[in-house]
């Protein structure tokens, strides 16, 4: 069943349509977004999802801007839940290093990819985003460009510059 085919009134199976349709693709943008963070993901696919279903009159009045919309949607949600974890201190502590098997090549992966994600969350919204879209979810700068309604160049010169402006963070982070 198509979200599109669903009565507006019928919210419920116009939810597990939109789910069914575009869950997966969120989800997956998502997790990308978050660095790898499944369980941030779920809940931002969550409310992603309740907010489609809070404005599924106007959404079923033009199905075709419904995946664009998730997306959209999608991104600022991210981008609110980076600020609001930079406002209050974190509600964890740090790994237990000391339980993490000593394996050489097995330890320089986990550290090299904690390196990377710290310099990634100094960097800007934007920047992120089209790093993580580009290199961990893999999408093409065309796609890229559509979802974040934005001319592929822009998508372009965003990555030129968030490489740079990454490089930049790591070269900080060692000294």
């Amino acid at each position: 069943m198509n979200v599109r085919e669903q009565s507006p009134i019928d919210g419920d199976a116009w939810l597990r349509s939109l789910h069914a349709d575009h869950g997966p693709a969120v989800y997956r943008y998502l997790t990308g977004l978050t660095l790898g963070d499944r369980a941030t993901a779920e809940d931002l696919l969550q409310e992603t999802l309740l907010r489609a279903w809070r404005h599924r009159a106007v959404l079923s009045r033009d199905p075709s801007g419904v995946r664009a919309w998730l997306f959209t949607v999608a991104r600022n949600l991210v981008i609110d839940a980076g600020r609001a974890r930079r406002t209050r201190p974190a509600e964890v502590s740090p790994p237990d290093l000391t339980q993490v098997p000593a394996s050489g090549d097995a330890m320089e992966r986990v550290l090299t990819a904690g390196v990377v994600r710290e310099a990634l969350r100094r960097l800007s919204p934007r920047h992120r985003t089209v790093l993580v879209e580009l290199y961990f979810t893999e999408n093409q700068a065309a796609d890229i460009a559509s979802r974040l309604g934005v001319p592929e160049g822009t998508v372009k010169s965003r990555a030129h510059y968030a490489l740079r402006a990454l490089r930049q963070v790591l070269r900080e982070m060692e000294s």
